[in-house]
């Protein structure tokens, strides 16, 4: 039983072998068919793409993938009604930056383990330099701090090449699920700047008063480390607007929120809840606007809601 069980594991495998590099040999042909811009394209967009994206541009007959470009920039615009894709535009301003700090090591700095995490984390709160080492015989280390997480890259052969290591490897999907994830369409651009998610609700308490309530999921809160606490300063705003645009009603509040990084994690499926006893004049319905800014990263997110007494 025991052999017979060990050529079906290694037939499957072997399977899987031959798959995978039929796999691998198909996906080269169609990247050697690319144009040179197109191959430049996907070198660029590796940290962002998905890879039923990659699979599906791969797929496309040569007419299409201009299109497909063009496309899959817009998707990931997190303001369409301006101007400028801040997605993209920031996306390339982390290139040059990596290129500029982690040139050494004979690689672009782009390419490099730093210089993936610069782009995909984004610049961290606190980065800590040790070119020779943190003890007589250590290597050259950098320590970079997220909130309280902190992430190591070891230059373990003296050449410029800090690598990322492999115990804050792990650390990193949990870096991502703090800052949500950034690189799918319609997600949150880097640290926060498609800002954070929030609930708002509101009951009336009496004629032309009411109560609401915003909600700030702390899984959505970007803190930074100070010391041993994670601190940052949050802005509340509320403008009420009565049926003819004149404004009905409003409020604001700033508030300084510190946690330990061990209540952060108790905290962290819960919400940081802000009331308002409001006024509220004029003749409805009403549009009731919220705008939230985390002080810390400069970044504001808003939601509008329509009601009536």
């Amino acid at each position: 039983m025991f052999k017979i069980k060990s050529k079906g594991w290694w037939v499957s495998f072997l399977l899987l072998a031959v798959l995978a590099i039929f796999s691998h040999c198909s996906s080269s042909r169609q990247e050697k068919s690319l144009k040179p811009e197109e191959r430049e394209f996907l070198s660029t967009v590796r940290y962002t793409i998905t890879s039923e994206e990659r699979r599906i541009f791969l797929k496309l007959p040569p007419t299409e993938r201009k299109s497909f470009m063009e496309e899959f920039w817009k998707r990931r615009d997190p303001l369409p009604e301006t101007a400028i894709n801040e997605f993209k535009e920031e996306y390339f301003l982390r290139i040059e930056q990596a290129n500029k700090l982690f040139g050494e090591g004979g690689k672009q700095g782009w390419l490099s383990d730093r210089g993936r995490i610069w782009i995909t984390l984004g610049p961290p709160d606190h980065r800590e330099t040790y070119p020779r080492g943190q003890s007589f015989y250590g290597f050259p280390v950098e320590i970079w701090h997220y909130g309280f997480y902190q992430i190591y890259f070891i230059d373990r052969f003296w050449n410029g090449n800090y690598q990322l290591d492999p115990a804050s490897a792990r650390q990193i999907a949990e870096i991502t699920q703090v800052q949500v994830s950034w690189n799918q369409p319609g997600g949150r651009l880097f640290q926060g700047s498609r800002a954070m998610d929030f609930e708002v609700r509101m009951d009336k308490t009496g004629e032309g008063k009411a109560l609401i309530v915003v909600s700030l999921p702390y899984n959505q809160i970007w803190f930074k480390a100070q010391q041993d606490r994670l601190e940052t300063v949050i802005e509340v705003s509320l403008e009420i607007e009565d049926a003819e645009g004149k404004k009905a009603g409003g409020d604001s509040r700033t508030v300084e929120i510190a946690v330990t990084p061990q209540e952060l994690k108790d905290r962290f499926d819960k919400t940081y809840d802000l009331e308002f006893q409001v006024g509220v004049s004029g003749r409805g319905p009403f549009t009731l606007k919220v705008t939230v800014e985390n002080k810390t990263e400069n970044k504001k997110s808003e939601k509008k809601l329509k009601f009536d007494f």
